[in-house]
């Protein structure tokens, strides 16, 4: 039984239990009765349908504007009283082109525009970009190399879900619970910036490995990153899950079932929550996660509360794999970056002595060209799976580029758990699929 079963039990067997049940069979919450008479009414020839006290149904709009939307995303919800009887979600309101920039801009110049898609992940998204290119090309990434890409991911990981912690604990009124989070991601930024420079939009990840190695003031940043965050992980677990309000606001609230979560293509968190034990990293392993020792977290019922329990043990987890990345650090010698001039940029120390190395810099940059073919490869984002389709036809620029964003398959779900809720649950469930609309738009 994983630790996220046994919290889940503990926590389930101290508070009430909702008795309503949903036409699937799955939990509901205490408000779902109500709300399904509401949905008869309407639809029967009931004469009390047309009480002027009660009103017809009413549409309003939640965003673009809206704090809790987590962006520019738009939900057209209809309502009768409080009830949501039908949610449209409406994206495209940051939509960038991202996929034809790609294909306009060509191969290596495409690298900074994938630190924004979602962009509190950004090492995620160059290292699931640049696998699938390595793919396509056939180069294989130095063993030291994919230990470091190991590290940044999931670092990232930890980062993301503080986010996700940080932020839906303001939308359901814990405040202090955004300001513990925040701290440790501020620990987080500064292991990154100490690293790449940067604390947002690294591009730090090439073709074929990664810019520069871990040198001994990152590794012990992250040693000290490592020692302190389990402790303040568990602040945050005291505070919230056994907190009643917080129980009671995540508790029962946009469920999924395993076959719905199936039907709807979600993956990562949200389909572990609902039972399904799929992660990428286990099942079809990339940068050697096949090496790693660490367990994947499965849910239940399938709500937001089992969303939340889901994303914090993934997160105990990820320091799990991050102690194990600064072992295999110290056993692995070599180089972070594949020595191939066709696809590889050459050390900037190297460009800097040989006139050779500085025309090959100069040939990928302006002009790389990966064979012809198709590729696709996905990896375990914190939102689930990210994938990059690219087409070549052998010239500089692909032919085609597609990205598999997570937080779109989330939000298609969004109707599904919202209806029959009331109104102030739609928060509890947009914070709980932790989508970014940077990602979604692209």
């Amino acid at each position: 039984m994983s630790p996220v079963t046994k919290t889940f039990d503990y926590v389930r067997a101290t508070l009430p239990e909702s008795a309503a049940v949903g036409p699937d069979g799955e939990k509901q919450g205490e408000h779902y009765a109500a709300s399904a008479a509401a949905r008869e009414r309407l639809e029967s020839d009931d004469p009390d349908r047309d009480d002027p006290l009660r009103g017809e149904p009413m549409q309003v709009n939640m965003g673009p504007q809206h704090p809790a939307t987590h962006g520019v995303l738009r939900l057209v919800v209809t309502l009768d009283g409080e009830t949501m009887l039908d949610v449209e979600p409406v994206v495209g309101y940051l939509h960038r082109g991202k996929e034809k920039t790609c294909e306009a801009l060509g191969w290596h110049k495409f690298f900074p525009h994938t630190d924004r898609l979602d962009y509190v992940q950004p090492f995620m998204n160059n290292i699931g970009y640049a696998l699938a290119l390595e793919k396509l090309a056939g180069i294989e990434v130095p063993a030291r190399g994919q230990v470091v890409r190991v590290l940044l991911m999931e670092l990232s990981r930890i980062m993301a879900h503080l986010i996700y912690i940080g932020t839906l604990g303001i939308d359901l009124g814990a405040v202090t619970i955004f300001f513990y989070a925040f701290r440790q991601r501020e620990e987080a930024y500064r292991i990154l910036d100490a690293y790449s420079g940067h604390r947002m939009n690294n591009t730090y990840v090439r073709i074929g490995g990664v810019y520069a190695d871990v040198d001994e003031r990152v590794e012990h940043l992250v040693r000290g990153f490592l020692d302190e965050f389990p402790k303040a992980l568990e602040e945050i677990d005291r505070l919230l899950t056994s907190n009643r309000i917080w129980y009671e606001r995540n508790r029962d609230v946009g469920v999924l079932s395993k076959e719905q979560a199936l039907a709807w293509s979600l993956t990562g968190p949200v389909l572990r929550a609902s039972g399904v034990e799929w992660d990428l990293r286990r099942s079809a392993p990339y940068s050697g996660y096949e090496n790693y020792d660490f367990e994947v977290p499965v849910g239940e019922v399938g709500d937001c509360y089992d969303r939340y329990l889901v994303r914090m043990e993934e997160m105990r987890q990820s320091v799990r794999i991050c102690r194990q990345a600064l072992e295999r650090l110290a056993t692995t010698p070599g180089d972070v970056l594949a020595n191939d001039r066709r696809f590889v940029l050459p050390p900037k120390d190297a460009v800097q002595r040989s006139m050779e190395e500085l025309i090959f810099q100069f040939k990928i940059v302006t002009d790389l060209r990966l064979p012809a073919g198709e590729a696709y490869h996905a990896i375990e984002s914190s939102k689930g799976e990210l994938g990059f389709f690219v087409a070549s036809d052998g010239s500089s620029k692909p032919v085609r580029c597609h990205i598999r964003a997570p937080g779109l398959m989330n939000i298609q779900a969004l109707p599904v758990m919202a209806k029959g809720r009331l109104l102030s649950d739609m928060v509890a469930v947009i914070g709980s699929m932790d989508f970014v609309m940077g990602e979604v738009d692209r």
